[in-house]
């Protein structure tokens, strides 16, 4: 997705592993990981729910995540000796906030008490839904289209308390009137293959724009490519 549709985000860590108590195992067993927990919060402190929440192993490449509740919260273990690269899932859309250390431990020594992982998260409030595309004057999708549709209904599976509206964009091509019906009518078909996975139809919403809202000059062909879309926006 363009970087001019990337949420903003950003991270506050504190570095437990500085203040992480460890103490001698009495039983031989020593853990090899560290517990974390994690908390998710928008820029007002309000607690953000079904955010996916990655943390990516830079010594190997694997990806541990965790989904957080209805108070923005999850606790995972990560493997010690390791530095852990935090990114926040947006729809179709990651971005690293920061680098967590986790350093490793000598003999017997484990992590006793959990790292604190604090993030504050801006969520994108509108995003185009790039690839979905329709026949040249026509409110037909064209099957490549349907990709990015099932990605936009396993998010809102996920994001289950968000409600949308699906925004239908032309270029200048015509007039004005047959593009704000044509725009209108592309929103329909979307929200329609919405509802048809289950998407309760109070959820979304349809809306077309015809050409009044451009984002790109349309005095070029790649500016009216870019004018012609469907943006999702987070109702609140």
């Amino acid at each position: 997705m363009k970087n001019k549709y990337l949420f903003l985000l950003l991270a506050f860590i504190f570095p437990m592993a500085i203040f992480a108590q460890t103490s001698p195992v009495q039983d031989g067993s020593v853990p090899k990981d560290a517990p974390v927990n994690v908390t998710i919060t928008d820029f007002k402190k309000n607690a953000l729910n079904n955010e996916i929440v990655v943390f990516r192993s830079e010594k190997n490449g694997k990806e541990f995540q965790g989904i957080s509740d209805d108070y923005g919260k999850f606790s995972l273990r990560l493997p010690a000796g390791d530095k852990y690269e935090i990114f926040v899932l947006g729809f179709k859309d990651s971005t690293s906030l920061n680098v967590l250390d986790i350093p490793a431990l000598q003999g017997k020594a484990y992590y006793r008490d959990p790292m604190i992982v604090d993030l504050q998260h801006q969520p994108s409030k509108t995003f185009v839904l790039d690839d979905c595309n329709f026949e040249t004057g026509k409110a037909t999708l064209e099957e490549s289209s349907y990709n990015v549709l099932n990605e936009l209904v396993a998010y809102l599976v996920r994001k289950d308390d968000e409600r949308i509206e699906l925004g239908g964009h032309t270029d200048n091509v015509g007039t004005a009137a047959n593009n704000l019906k044509l725009s209108q009518d592309r929103a329909n078909v979307v929200r329609d293959y919405l509802l048809s996975k289950g998407i309760a139809a109070d959820r979304v919403f349809a809306k077309g724009y015809g050409m009044t809202q451009p984002i790109e000059s349309n005095k070029t062909a790649e500016g009216r490519a870019t004018n012609r879309r469907t943006e999702v926006k987070i109702l609140e």
